[in-house]
């Protein structure tokens, strides 16, 4: 016969080891849940990461990089899309309303530093909203300057015609597109690693 504290001993050994049993099958559901409701879930357009895909008129775009703007606590986002030799700017701001403009790097204007608050593009006329300098924060492999900081100036155009001129410490960057729906755009999860680099 088995003595009493020895019984014990055993019933108590048995209950940890079915416990730590159940306790670590709890844990790997939960793990399994949270990541497939990681990836089920799309990201808010304030939330794309690296990998992320942006489907806009039935192609789909790949986020390759990520500009934060910060100009005295008022924070903006531009997200370099990639789809093969492709590039577009997304741009997204959120003052009253949130704001989206999908916007392409330009090579045939040529402007004086600092540029005009009226200019004319592709026969569209622009007129300078916003200007300012900010300070900015990168995330990829960005087809921009390196400096940390910019002067920005905002044009807007006809039919929600946008235009953006920025100078990275001498280095000038013009971009020009359309303000967009944000509704327009499907968001996908991506895995957080760049697909093109």
């Amino acid at each position: 016969m088995i003595p009493l504290s020895v019984f014990w001993v055993l019933m108590l050994a048995i209950v940890a080891a079915v416990g730590l049993t159940y306790w670590r099958r709890s844990r790997r559901l939960l793990r399994t849940k949270e990541s497939s409701r990681s990836l089920s879930q799309a990201p808010s357009i304030f939330e794309l990461r690296l990998g992320d895909i942006v489907q806009y008129f039935e192609r789909d775009w790949v986020v390759e990089g990520r500009l934060l703007y910060d100009e005295d606590g008022f924070t903006w986002l531009e997200y370099m899309l990639q789809d093969g030799d492709d590039i577009r700017w997304l741009s997204v701001e959120e003052d009253d309303w949130v704001t989206v403009a999908l916007m392409t790097t330009v090579l045939d204007l040529e402007l004086e530093n600092p540029p005009p608050k009226e200019l004319t593009y592709r026969g569209d006329r622009y007129r300078c909203t916003d200007s300012g300098t900010a300070q900015m924060r990168r995330e990829g492999n960005l087809r921009r300057p390196n400096a940390e900081r910019c002067n920005y100036y905002d044009y807007e155009g006809p039919e929600k015609k946008v235009l953006s001129v920025e100078d990275w410490d001498g280095d000038i960057e013009i971009s020009a597109g359309d303000i967009i729906a944000p509704a327009a755009l499907t968001i996908l999860p991506g895995e957080g690693n760049s697909v093109y680099r």
